[in-house]
């Protein structure tokens, strides 16, 4: 996933609000949104090539995970940063404390940025940050790929998108978050931020929804909590044209 915003208790009726594009090649496996059968109650999308995830929830755990845009090598034999989410999910240690636990081997990942939520708390950890992790304070809040809150035109769009929205009263629900989402415009040349690709790459994944023939949005996911314990998870699928394959909506509880 290379966008998400969110909203941490700063709604009277959610506790979160996530939006969020997954960036991937089109040629990586991928499972559509699902509650999961061989690790319930654990919802969410699936990377068939590794058995991970991006974005997944469980009751009142959630997790979502970025890669961080960089251009040194991965480590020999790194393990699927997609597994940090499911195993966050399975545990019952508050964000923090799990987090704390994978300090000692985070260098054996390649780049991430990672948000782990419950009913009371919620934590950013990326193993290319300083401090590794720390507790974070209701409000709004993105990222995309680097640490969070770095100013990116694409993710200042999104994250405006959802102020509004917030402010709006959640008007339009879902679908005014997933509209946001797919906007297709790229930065201005010179608003560019530099990423690992480099060149024309740069342009094309200046857009918060990124459409190439080999690499693009593959779902756009609105994760929503209400502090009643309810909730809703909605993800769009997209093909390397940048059509529209399917949609899942699933109730959360």
């Amino acid at each position: 996933m290379c966008l998400l915003v969110l909203a941490w208790q700063a709604h009277r009726r959610y506790r979160l609000v996530l939006a969020a594009n997954r960036d991937e090649f089109h040629a990586r496996p991928t499972a559509a949104l699902a509650h999961w059968q061989d690790s319930p109650p654990i919802t969410g999308g699936r990377d068939l090539k590794s058995g991970g995830t991006w974005l997944a929830v469980s009751g009142a755990r959630f997790g979502a995970l970025t890669n961080f845009s960089e251009r040194q090598s991965s480590p020999p034999a790194s393990p699927s940063r997609g597994e940090l989410i499911p195993g966050f999910l399975s545990d019952e240690r508050t964000p923090q404390a799990y987090a704390d636990t994978l300090e000692t081997r985070a260098g054996r990942y390649c780049g991430f940025s990672l948000l782990l939520g419950d009913e009371r708390s919620l934590t950013y950890a990326s193993n290319r940050a300083q401090p590794f992790a720390r507790t974070l304070t209701p409000g709004v809040y993105g990222l995309s790929n680097h640490l969070l809150d770095t100013p990116w035109p694409k993710l200042a769009r999104v994250r405006r998108a959802l102020q509004d929205w917030l402010a709006a009263d959640a008007r339009g629900g879902a679908g005014a978050l997933l509209a946001a989402l797919a906007d297709r415009t790229p930065a201005q040349a010179s608003q560019l931020p530099a990423t690992a690709r480099g060149g024309e790459w740069d342009r094309v994944l200046s857009s918060p929804f990124v459409q190439h023939p080999e690499y693009g949005t593959r779902s756009s996911t609105v994760l929503t909590l209400g502090h009643d314990g309810h909730g809703e998870i909605v993800e769009r699928r997209y093909d390397a044209t940048g059509a529209l394959t399917g949609e899942t909506a699933l109730a959360l509880s």
